[in-house]
């Protein structure tokens, strides 16, 4: 039997991230969702479990994607295991005040596959506590699994499964060639916003906060001593914008401006 051939650069697209997960059978069981759908970037953000790769119930359930436990990296921060992104989807059941752009993990894995210029994570937080506030503000979207709201809790593999799959079958579902069509946002057209640039790391997007709060304090405009949600808002706000890299030095060239004057 002929089975149907994918484009692989596709499938190098995406990382999945583990935040201190407890478990070492959760990160195999992940490392199997992964291999089934085509996957193979994993890395691991301060596991709570000693040698959580070689780890006997983690090998027992990669039940055969030992590989992708082999080539998993370990980190010791958010930053090492976000290198080289420029597109960050935080996975939650939990609906956060000032999250990023909420999506479904339909509506991720269409963007995904229709900017093949985006290089993408999806984060994945500890078993009990999941992801603190801080990751979420961080990424570009909040992905939320539209599950029955009544029992809405998800195992760990069972969310990297869902997700992975319907990556999967966003690439199997684009015709050959149709990948190289731009789209900003699910469902737009690339006529709804011309000419797009190369996505702001989220490196660089970090960068960009960090000299506009130093800006906003020196101008007065955020107390450093009550900031309240004024960061929170702005991220939310730029999240939705999608920054690319010369947006993220335009607004740098703005913070230093609006400082110029003052040393």
């Amino acid at each position: 039997m002929n089975l149907p051939q994918t484009p692989t650069n596709f499938f190098q697209q995406l990382r999945v991230i583990l935040v201190e997960t407890s478990r070492a059978g959760n990160i195999g069981a992940v490392a199997r969702a992964m291999k089934t759908m085509g996957y193979s970037d994993l890395v691991l953000v301060n596991p709570r479990c000693a040698d959580a790769l070689q780890d006997a119930e983690a090998v027992a359930f990669a039940s055969g994607a030992q590989d992708i436990l082999a080539g998993a990296t370990v980190v010791g921060s958010m930053a090492e295991a976000l290198e080289r992104i420029n597109f960050a989807a935080a996975v939650s059941a939990r609906l956060r005040e000032y999250s990023p752009p909420v999506q479904t993990p339909r509506q991720f894995a269409t963007q995904l596959v229709a900017q093949p210029a985006l290089h993408a994570a999806v984060i994945f937080g500890n078993e009990r506590f999941g992801l603190p506030n801080e990751v979420v503000e961080q990424c570009n979207a909040l992905i939320n699994i539209p599950a029955n709201p009544a029992y809405s809790s998800l195992n760990l593999s069972q969310a990297a499964q869902v997700v992975t799959y319907e990556c999967r079958m966003a690439v199997l579902d684009r015709a050959p060639g149709a990948a190289a069509a731009s789209v900003r946002q699910p469902g737009g057209d690339a006529s709804d916003i011309g000419f797009q640039g190369e996505a702001a790391s989220l490196a660089q997007i970090e960068g960009m906060y960090r000299h506009l709060e130093t800006a906003l304090i020196e101008i007065g405009f955020l107390d450093a001593s009550n900031p309240r949600k004024l960061m929170p808002r702005l991220k939310r706000l730029f999240a939705r914008a999608q920054l690319e890299k010369e947006e993220v030095n335009i607004l740098r060239g703005i913070a230093r401006q609006m400082t110029a004057g003052r040393k």
